[in-house]
């Protein structure tokens, strides 16, 4: 007969409550996840789908940096243990702790981002050669991949924003699985926005930051042995 030491330990461990553990989580941090995007998210939804809104877009988009930043925070804190759950104390310590570098990060790319989207969207009436849309295709795409991986070591570490640019800029390379997958998941969640809404799309944020973290595990795993130690 086991000794109540052991029944305790043995408790919250088995497969189910693994299961049940990660998915309490999940729908925590998607809560609060939407409570911190609410205030840029209902304008979002309200705008016309014109290329004159998307500063407005990327105004609504502030929010969502920090929020998302928690929320892989909060996702990365996970243990399978149903005996441990404090989804919310992590949200909204990861919260706080990574406001300020975030927003380092986030707004400069929002306002790349912006620029970049608005050359785009009136490409034909500046009559620049076809080389040139091209050319901020891949910056688009440059952009993006360093955006997300910036995201994730922001979140799970406590760098300076010039040295989160500079890590975030090689592993670019040195990770391209890491990159792929980050890429991947922009046209998924750019192919949810356009074919649904952005509510949608928040709906799905944080399973969203649950396959940002996977993707990124060998960035982070890198990032442990041989800048943490």
């Amino acid at each position: 007969m086991n000794d109540p030491v052991t029944a305790q330990r043995q408790f919250g461990t088995g497969p189910l409550s693994r299961i049940a553990a990660i998915v309490y989580r999940l729908i925590v941090v998607e809560l609060l996840l939407l409570a911190c995007v609410l205030p840029g998210l209902v304008p979002a939804v309200l705008l016309d789908r014109d290329p004159s809104n998307i500063p407005l877009y990327a105004a609504c988009a502030i929010p969502l940096g920090p929020a998302l930043s928690a929320a892989l925070y909060a996702i990365a804190q996970h243990r399978p243990d149903l005996t441990d759950l404090n989804p919310a104390v992590d949200f909204w310590r990861g919260y706080r702790a990574n406001l300020g570098g975030i927003l380092r990060i986030w707004l400069p790319l929002l306002v790349a981002s912006t620029i970049v989207a608005v050359n785009l969207a009136w490409f034909d009436a500046a009559g620049v050669p076809a080389w040139w849309g091209a050319l901020l295709v891949l910056v688009a795409v440059a952009a993006t991949a360093w955006g997300g991986t910036a995201l994730v070591i922001t979140s799970l570490f406590a760098f300076r924003a010039r040295d989160v640019a500079r890590l975030a800029a090689y592993f670019l390379t040195r990770t391209p699985g890491t990159s792929l997958g980050v890429l991947a998941l922009a046209v998924v969640a750019a192919g949810i926005t356009a074919y649904t809404s952005e509510a949608v799309l928040a709906l799905a944020g944080s399973v969203l930051a649950l396959l940002l973290l996977r993707t990124g595990r060998p960035m982070t795993t890198a990032i442990e042995k041989e800048f943490t130690q």
